[in-house]
């Protein structure tokens, strides 16, 4: 009997099949340090416990991306492994801010599968929920992956398409308690925009740009412990390179999202993201923004804003999502479709 772990291929899941994810993380100051010097982020709450105290966060907590990476990456070594790309995103809600200290577990629900028509892979829903050391839910989302089969000639399942949300609803929104920003200082974060000086519809160029490194994405992938061979051998696509970690790309649109939206300090909900297309070491990372919807929330002074985070490998300054033909432009990497909490 084979003591080591292949990984599931398609064929290996089932509709309803539940998969309790190995190791439980815990999140440690190092783990804070090396995010920001793998991502040149600089937003106030996560930098400054002084001024995460001031808005009623002590302590202060960890940039929720942290959070999410940590837990994903619980699920690759049963989920991902062997897959070909990670597709997308759907209803990932941070129910609570994290701080170091926390212990993440996840587990995951087949809820979906598809069977592409070459007959060499198929796409896989899963549900994923991470809890802390008290069993609490603090993270769940919706992913989608294109694996491959291990014998094509494995019979395709039946075809289930699981029915998500495009949005999270603005009253579901999970508002950390105790958050009043009403005493907001803006000069220590950096900008002087508030929730009203956005409007929908509005596109943000977030001007700078940061090019892919393999080392970096390397060293951030193994940080969060995500095994997929992908991102780590050059054997293991044709293309003879590694696949960047999708979510290298959304940590770096993030940060990079600063210029510009310094002050939505606090991502709650991930409505939706796709990546549109794959991302190798040197290309140079830009993002943009646009304000898709705004709401009004119950904690004082506190309002939300929808925005579309798009990366691209390189500037434009056109911000053309998709052509005529309703694909998305040349160049665009990332889609991702968030809340963020902002001082009104």
């Amino acid at each position: 009997m084979s003591k080591t772990n292949p990984g599931n291929f398609f064929e290996d899941f089932e509709l309803g099949q539940v998969i309790e994810h190995a190791t439980p993380r815990t999140i440690t100051d190092g783990d804070r340090a090396l995010y920001g010097a793998l991502y040149p982020t600089r937003f106030a709450v996560p930098s400054s416990a002084q001024f995460a105290a001031s808005l009623g966060l002590s302590p202060a907590p960890v940039e929720e991306l942290i959070a999410f990476h940590i837990a994903f990456g619980k699920t690759v070594p049963d989920v991902s492994l062997n897959a070909v790309a990670n597709l997308g995103y759907a209803e990932c809600r941070f129910h609570r801010p994290i701080v170091t200290g926390d212990t993440l577990s996840t587990k995951s629900e087949v809820i979906g599968l598809k069977q592409n028509s070459n007959g060499k892979s198929g796409v896989v829903y899963v549900r994923s929920t991470a809890t802390d050391q008290n069993g609490e839910v603090v993270l769940d989302w919706a992913r989608w992956v294109m694996v491959h089969k291990r014998d094509q000639a494995a019979p395709a399942p039946e075809t289930v398409l699981p029915e998500l949300s495009s949005v999270v609803a603005a009253a579901d929104l999970p508002i950390p308690a105790g958050l009043d920003m009403t005493s907001y200082d803006f000069a220590a974060a950096g900008e002087p925009h508030r929730f009203d000086d956005y409007a929908v519809g509005e596109k943000i160029d977030h001007v700078d740009g940061v090019t892919l490194s393999e080392s970096e994405h390397m060293m951030a992938t193994r940080l969060w412990q995500n095994t997929a061979k992908v991102h780590f051998n050059v054997e293991a696509r044709p293309y003879g390179n590694r696949l960047i970690y999708g979510g290298h790309v959304i940590s770096m649109a993030r940060a990079l999202s600063f210029n510009g939206l310094a002050n939505a300090q606090l991502i709650v909900a991930i409505n939706g993201g796709s990546h549109a297309a794959p991302a190798v070491a040197g290309d140079t990372n830009n993002a943009r923004s646009e304000v898709l919807d705004k709401a009004e929330t119950s904690a004082p002074g506190v309002g939300a804003i929808r925005l579309r985070l798009v990366a691209t490998k390189g500037r434009d300054e056109s911000m053309t999502l998709r052509g005529d033909d309703g694909k998305y432009a040349p160049g665009v990497l990332l889609d991702l479709d968030l809340w963020a909490l902002v001082p009104r």
